[in-house]
């Protein structure tokens, strides 16, 4: 017969027993806590209860310590540095994902296919693509995303919110990190950091590169599903297809009027808001379209138009360039 005299319990067995009073059982899980502080804190997920609020924009949290990091975004306090290069973040586990930048750690590995990431939220958007989850669904049209980020970027389509501007020129964008905006900015600086490796010429931007590189391989990898042609961009295939089955995808919101290319579209549009944004640098003269400025220039520079342009000695194509011709003839009298 067993003796189950307290005296006579093996150490393990009394260590064992002290670890269980001293642990705090959740009732709704039964997940086990050794901190009473920590339970209280995790029994918020269950109730949803959230008793700090900021006093600055009214935002609660479930912890004073979650508020307090949300409070350095009003006050601007970053009180961790990184020792390698000197960047602040307003939290420690921002410092902690920063710093796998440099030591190139990837600690969180994606069961499924073995790509390792520097931070749990990358890996969990990264495990959508598998599982194929989208649980963020925009309120206006029921669109989901894999993404919180990318269902907040998409909703300023709805509400037209354009937070982030060009410091050169104001122009307003819908992020930050927007790469229309980084290639906006392009503009401005001229910076063309994509190189074509066969001839020099350089891009602004990736895709631009990527198309006129097709120039030197001959790859056309977009196909017409209709009539078998190929073609280097998916832009042209568009128009092409567009071609073949009469289609004009592109309405003006004015008059209706429907056009088989954006760019038509936007040419089109400035007959009605008058905008004219290609300016002559010798005389300010201005106009809705980049041909027509070219055009215009010719009368500056004396450029002989092209013989196909000629017929018995008169030009037969635009008004603009029988204008430079009426002129010439004038300087002749």
């Amino acid at each position: 017969r067993l003796d189950m005299h307290p005296n006579r319990l093996t150490r393990e067995q009394q260590q064992e027993d002290q670890r269980a009073k001293r642990s705090h059982l959740c009732p709704h899980c039964e997940e086990i806590f050794p901190i009473l502080s920590k339970l209280k804190i995790h029994l918020k997920t269950h109730t949803g209860e959230k008793p700090y609020s900021c006093s600055d924009c009214g935002k609660c949290f479930k912890t004073s310590r979650v508020l307090k990091r949300h409070q350095r975004t009003h006050t601007g306090e970053k009180p961790y540095s990184c020792s390698d290069c000197g960047k602040s973040f307003k939290s420690s586990n921002e410092l902690k994902a920063h710093q796998r930048t440099h030591t190139g750690e990837k600690p969180y590995v994606c069961s499924n296919c073995g790509t390792s990431f520097s931070q749990l939220s990358h890996l969990k958007s990264h495990e959508r693509i598998h599982t194929g989850e989208k649980p963020y669904v925009c309120s206006d049209c029921g669109v989901s995303f894999s993404r919180l980020g990318t269902l907040k970027t998409h909703q300023r389509i709805h509400t037209g919110e354009k937070p982030y501007s060009c410091t050169d020129c104001g122009k307003y964008f819908t992020t930050s990190t927007d790469l229309k905006l980084k290639v906006h900015q392009r503009t401005h600086t001229g910076e063309k950091p994509y190189v074509c490796s066969d001839c020099g010429t350089s891009f602004s931007q990736l895709s631009n590169l990527k198309s006129h590189e097709r120039i030197h391989t001959g790859e056309k990898p977009y196909s017409c599903s209709d009539c078998g042609k190929c073609f280097k961009t998916s832009t042209v295939l568009t128009v092409h297809q567009r071609t073949d089955t009469g289609g004009k995808a592109y309405s003006c919101s004015d008059c209706g009027k429907s056009f088989k290319t954006s760019n038509k579209l936007k040419v089109h549009q400035r007959t009605h808001t008058g905008e004219k944004p290609y300016v002559c640098s010798d005389c300010g003269t201005s106009f809705s379209q980049l041909s027509n400025l070219k055009s215009h220039e010719r009368k500056h520079t004396g450029e002989n138009l092209t013989p196909a342009l000629w017929k018995g000695g008169r030009v037969t194509q635009t008004s603009s360039q029988r204008l430079l011709c009426l002129e010439s003839r004038q300087g002749g009298l």
